[in-house]
């Protein structure tokens, strides 16, 4: 029974020499082939054999041709909103795509034309302006508010960067980098905003699994948002099955949903890998246990670094997340410049973590680090962190 098994997270995972983008694509992304990897956002723990058996069932048909999704797979996105989020939807408001990321660009093509103004919240997470510049859109930034590391949004700025060419407000819910769980408050407040001036909502919903506070989808507010909104979101993050590349999008507004589909059809972003589906279907058939587990082992270790930072006097700080396995490190207080911090990160420390300032202007000074690996690894990394920066 699924629920009587204690997850090991504990458990090292070799994935160098794997192809791992996170571990063998270091010397591409950092020009150094010797770092510590707590970059790439997904997991150095095992998938678990509720994923794997099913995967391994398949693969002895040893038929791997074209595949179409399942009532059972639809049925299991359904059940999952509900139990985990309290979200009722229904099969015809989910469409299945290979990647958030595809729809997103996918999205800014279909709501919008050249030209017209995308807004996103940064920091956040960078392929959102290669999507919204590849799509030659212009890019409004609305900057999220900082206070002491808690971030909230600025929606007096907001207001006052709206025109008529203003399209869409992309937002990360939770978001990424920063860890917010976005209260029903906000959430009503920004809604607000983009309904009076007709913008729609492209909610990227796929940290929303991994929360340590209660999490809302966007669309489940009202109706009233709901209509104004499309939600991407993936069992990847949460699983660490990415790399299967299957994805969905979901709107309770029809002409939103076909408008989306008639763009990802054009760009054939709906043929999802075969195990994409069987790896999905599995997950939100038998994950609430192992989500569970996951994200008290991952608050283990955030507290763990900030017990660790503190205990160690380390000029290095930041916020408790409210959600993901990312957190947002704040390097202010070394009083170096960002490049002296990325330097000392790669060149003293050997540890590759993401460049703040790749999330927007106001990551100087920043970097994400990924805690989704076993303890002893952690330790192992901070370690090497201090080396840099007592």
């Amino acid at each position: 029974m699924l629920d009587n098994i204690k997850y090991n997270f504990d458990e090292e995972i070799i994935r160098k020499n794997t192809n791992c983008t996170k571990w063998d694509g270091l010397e591409k992304y950092f020009g150094y082939k010797d770092l510590n990897p707590l970059w790439v956002a997904d997991m150095d723990f095992k998938t678990p054999d509720f994923i794997n058996n099913e995967i391994i069932k398949a693969a002895q048909n040893a038929s791997y041709g074209y595949s179409v999704e399942s009532d059972g797979l639809f049925q299991s996105i359904i059940s999952w909103q509900k139990n985990q989020h309290n979200w009722n939807i229904d099969k015809e408001d989910i469409f299945m795509i290979n990647g958030v990321v595809p729809a997103y660009s996918a999205c800014i093509e279909a709501f919008s034309e050249e030209g017209d103004e995308v807004i996103v919240q940064t920091p956040i997470y960078p392929p959102l302006f290669k999507c919204i510049s590849a799509n030659n859109r212009q890019v409004v930034i609305n900057e999220l508010k900082n206070d002491n590391g808690y971030y909230t949004m600025d929606l007096e700025d907001l207001k006052s960067k709206i025109t008529p060419k203003t399209k869409i407000l992309a937002l990360c819910s939770p978001h990424n980098p920063v860890g917010r769980v976005w209260s029903k408050e906000e959430l009503e407040e920004l809604a607000d905003i983009c309904i009076k001036n007709d913008i729609i909502i492209v909610s990227d919903e796929i940290h929303s699994d991994i929360t340590f506070k209660k999490f809302i989808p966007l669309a489940s507010i009202s109706e009233k948002i709901a209509q104004k909104t499309i939600t991407l979101n993936s069992a990847g993050k949460t699983f660490n099955i990415a790399g299967l590349n299957c994805a969905y999008a979901i709107s309770k507004n029809s002409f939103i949903l076909d408008r989306f589909k008639k763009i990802a059809h054009k760009r054939e972003i709906h043929s999802v890998n075969f195990f994409g589906y069987i790896s999905t279907k599995a997950a939100y058939e038998n994950g609430a246990l192992f989500v569970e587990q996951l994200k008290d082992y991952i608050m283990g270790n955030i507290l763990f670094i900030k017990k660790y930072l503190e205990e160690n006097n380390l000029k290095i700080d930041f916020q408790i997340p409210e959600a993901t396995y990312l957190i947002w490190l704040n390097f202010i207080q070394t009083n170096l410049s960002h490049e002296e911090i990325k330097e000392l990160l790669l060149r003293k420390s050997k540890i590759a973590l993401n460049d703040g300032v790749s999330f927007g202007n106001n990551g100087n000074k920043y970097f994400r680090l990924n805690t989704a690996l076993s303890r002893k690894a952690l330790e192992i990394a901070l370690n090497q962190l201090s080396v840099s920066f007592k």
